[in-house]
């Protein structure tokens, strides 16, 4: 891998030959406000799938158990220890509808891939916030397997570890451009995996622990590199929206994307955490 200027390619879209201290100057200070703006947006995803989890799982678990066997085929389907899936949790998570919050999120994210260019900016970070819940409403299935302390200790692993990751691709001065290719590679890697897992589950009505162990390995290993890949990624196409957008608006249509892109490295880091350091109810 090669050093490079993130630099030159800015001054080259703004037609500067040779750029002067000044212009280096605003080039700087727009960029860190532009991190600073992708860092909330993505900061403001997580905190809407954190409540959106919590109220979601406040609404799906009771310490009833009439409560929770009223309307429940089978009487009340146990969580924990005093803990039992209300009526709506049942419907959510017990039922066919369970398919639906899985693949939701998928369909929103889809649907933000391939209409980005059609998109007004508040059109684009409108559909991130209802990404955004619709994952936590996806995600509390985790307040029903693992033991609280457990969720919260793992997710200040994870920010710490993003933290780390994203300031190494926003400060190194290395191309990391090369890696993309081989975590794309992972990434697939993953989820057909991920689906051999379900078939042998399906088969012998258990799933392999230690093709699931390695698994969530790699996929720690996947999105740790997808972070730092994915902020110097999100730094170079400031460079390219500044020079391409007139009114600002791509600007704000990149940091949002760019949000999204980094909000989906950290969840997907702490999915895979949690299966290898969660601690199950």
């Amino acid at each position: 891998m090669s050093n490079y200027d993130p630099n030159a390619q800015a001054y080259g879209g703004y037609g500067y030959g040779q750029a002067t201290a000044v212009q280096q100057a605003q080039v700087d200070q727009g960029l860190r406000s532009y991190m600073v703006g992708v860092y909330n947006y993505m900061m403001l995803g997580l905190a809407i799938t954190g409540f959106a989890a919590l109220g979601i799982y406040m609404l799906s678990v009771t310490g009833d158990a009439s409560l929770a066997a009223r309307g429940a085929r089978g009487g009340a389907m146990a969580v924990s220890a005093g803990q039992f899936l209300t009526p709506f949790g049942a419907f959510l998570f017990a039922s066919w509808f369970k398919f639906v919050v899985i693949l939701a999120p998928l369909g929103v994210v889809m649907l933000l891939s391939f209409r980005a260019d059609r998109m007004s900016a508040a059109a684009a970070q409108m559909t991130f916030w209802v990404y955004a819940a619709l994952v936590g409403v996806s995600m509390t299935t985790i307040l029903l397997v693992y033991a609280h302390t457990s969720v919260a200790r793992v997710f200040f692993i994870t920010a710490a570890s993003f933290g780390a990751l994203s300031l190494w691709g926003y400060t190194t001065k290395r191309d990391l451009s090369g890696m993309g290719t081989f975590l794309m590679m992972g990434l697939f890697g993953l989820i057909i995996a991920s689906l051999v897992n379900i078939g042998i589950a399906a088969f012998t009505g258990t799933a392999s622990t230690m093709l699931q162990w390695i698994i969530s390995v790699v996929g720690v290993l996947v999105f740790a590199g997808l972070t730092a890949y994915d902020t110097q990624n999100i730094k170079n196409e400031y460079i390219y929206s500044l020079a391409y957008s007139q009114d600002g608006s791509l600007v704000q249509k990149a940091a949002i994307f760019g949000a999204l892109q980094l909000y989906m490295d950290f969840v997907g880091m702490f999915q895979f955490l949690m299966s290898i350091l969660g601690s199950r109810e």
